[in-house]
């Protein structure tokens, strides 16, 4: 079996302009959608990240807004500048770019963002009510995993689900979000016994855990849909001294031996995530003008 690639970049770049439309439409109601993103200290990757979401951003007629602190900033003063951008009617969604220094807090930082302003869905607010059926802002990476995976499967309802990895950004809610959609599910972690059995039972395999190529072909069943959230850098001495190159938390080649269809490493989750962060910050500008978010954004 060779397996299907799940093109994330396609499917992105049909939420984006699904977004675009949308944002012409509110504009003739007299307001333009924003996002603001804050930034601390001068973490490469992270600059690199915020430049894609503003490019990004303004293409599909969002402003944005950004803000820069150094990695010295306080406690007291990153609460204020999250206090100013809470309290601004031109942005309706605040992005706190993380990881933040070891002397800021985190959960603080995140928690002080309006839940309604909250487009990374990670207040604590929309965690609950996530995790209740309740009206929220779904967390970016696990809404564009959702929007994968059914794309490829269509309804959910009964398959089998493993999600590797229980973190708060993505495995945690995305085994919410699977569950919504009436899937059976297991949350595997470093501590799950006979971890390999696990996964090779999931009709549908999602993982996050940072590791490269941990899973390998035989930890996969015969046919499954296998999304692939990692993103690991490694040493790649064939393009060269000192070169690296970009792979999942999965053998991606004897993976697709196996599965039915796979996300590739890059071009598979990645774009899903900022063209999600972008249509969360549609669906808040939506509610903050009293009107019910297009159904098209969700998928």
């Amino acid at each position: 079996m060779s397996a299907e690639r799940i093109d994330g970049t396609v499917v992105a770049e049909r939420l984006r302009a699904r977004v675009a439309e949308h944002v012409d439409a509110l504009e003739r109601t007299g307001q333009r959608p924003g996002l603001a993103v804050l930034l601390v200290g001068k973490d490469p990757a992270s600059e690199i990240y915020v430049r894609n979401k503003r490019r990004l951003a303004n293409e599909a007629g969002i402003s944005t807004f950004e803000y820069f602190h150094s990695a010295s900033v306080s406690e007291e003063q990153l609460l204020e500048t999250l206090g100013l951008i809470n309290d601004d009617p031109e942005v309706h969604g605040i992005l706190c770019q993380l990881p933040l220094p070891d002397h800021l807090s985190e959960a603080l930082a995140i928690n002080t963002i309006r839940p309604e302003k909250d487009v990374d869905g990670f207040n604590i607010a929309n965690v609950g009510r996530l995790a209740t059926g309740q009206e929220a802002m779904i967390p970016c990476t696990p809404l564009g995993c959702l929007i994968l995976l059914r794309e490829r499967l269509g309804s959910l309802a009964g398959l089998r689900a493993v999600v590797l990895g229980r973190s708060n950004i993505v495995g945690k809610p995305m085994a919410t979000l699977l569950l919504q959609n009436h899937c059976t599910v297991t949350i595997a972690h470093s501590r799950t016994r006979d971890l390999k059995s696990v996964c090779r039972q999931a009709d549908i395999l999602v993982t996050a855990v940072g590791r490269p190529e941990m899973v390998r072909g035989d930890w996969i069943k015969e046919g499954a849909t296998v999304i692939d959230v990692g993103i690991n850098r490694i040493p790649a001495p064939e393009r060269g001294q000192g070169k690296t190159r970009l792979v999942g938390d999965v053998h991606f080649a004897s993976a697709s031996e196996r599965a039915g269809a796979i996300t590739p490493v890059p071009g598979g989750v990645g774009p899903m995530t900022i063209a999600c962060l972008l249509a969360n910050t549609v669906i808040a500008c939506f509610r903050a003008r009293g009107l019910e978010p297009p159904d098209d954004l969700w998928l």
